[in-house]
């Protein structure tokens, strides 16, 4: 069965002075790349049978699978794409600003932006969903994708039902959260959560 390796991005200056990023940007730091050659190393160990490697098209997604893909050079050779699907949940007017200004975990906001010019649950939730089940059917092997805290925990939320894996697992920088997919049902079931790059939880 086909696999998609759903990976979050390095750890980025934002994330160290608490800032909340949303689609707003930041490099990553050297512990953020760091990070993302550890968790290159994980996944050369998995043998998966990658056909196709996307990101979200913010800049800290596209730095993190720059830096995979120069530890796994065979990966250079996929299709790669930027999809705007998997960009991180928009936070309206919070973006740039101390985390805590938003007065809820960044993490489940519900709709506390919304009326700040964010983004809704409901919106969010349908994009990152259709963007990977597209992703899926463009190929016949194994995807890696590349996004971002608060839209993975959104994605892996949507599937809670279908998971096989412990689901209260923190999705630290680097994480990688692997589906196993079913093409004719078009379902996503969570069979890992996995943490390669250590470290502490950053926002």
């Amino acid at each position: 069965m086909q696999k998609l390796y759903l990976m979050r991005h390095g750890q980025t200056v934002f994330n160290t002075r608490h800032i909340l990023q949303g689609r707003c940007d930041s490099p990553l730091t050297q512990e953020g790349v760091s990070q993302a050659r550890r968790t290159a190393a994980w996944l050369c160990k998995q043998h998966a049978s990658f056909c196709h490697v996307a990101a979200s098209p913010l800049g800290r997604a596209q730095q993190t699978l720059d830096v995979v893909v120069a530890e796994i050079p065979e990966l250079a050779a996929l299709p790669r794409t930027a999809e705007p699907g998997l960009m991180e949940r928009d936070y309206g007017i919070y973006e740039g600003q101390p985390v805590e200004r938003l007065g809820v975990s960044p993490w489940n906001p519900g709709e506390v932006a919304v009326t700040r010019g964010g983004e809704t649950t409901a919106g969010a939730r349908y994009r990152v969903v259709n963007a990977l089940r597209d992703l899926m059917d463009s190929c016949t092997g194994d995807v890696l994708a590349i996004a971002h805290g608060s839209i993975s925990r959104t994605f892996k939320t949507a599937w809670a039902a279908y998971a096989q894996c412990d689901q209260d697992v923190y999705l630290g920088n680097c994480c990688v959260l692997v589906f196993e997919y079913d093409r004719d049902a078009r379902t996503f079931s969570n069979i890992e959560i996995a943490n390669p790059a250590g470290g502490e939880s950053q926002s």
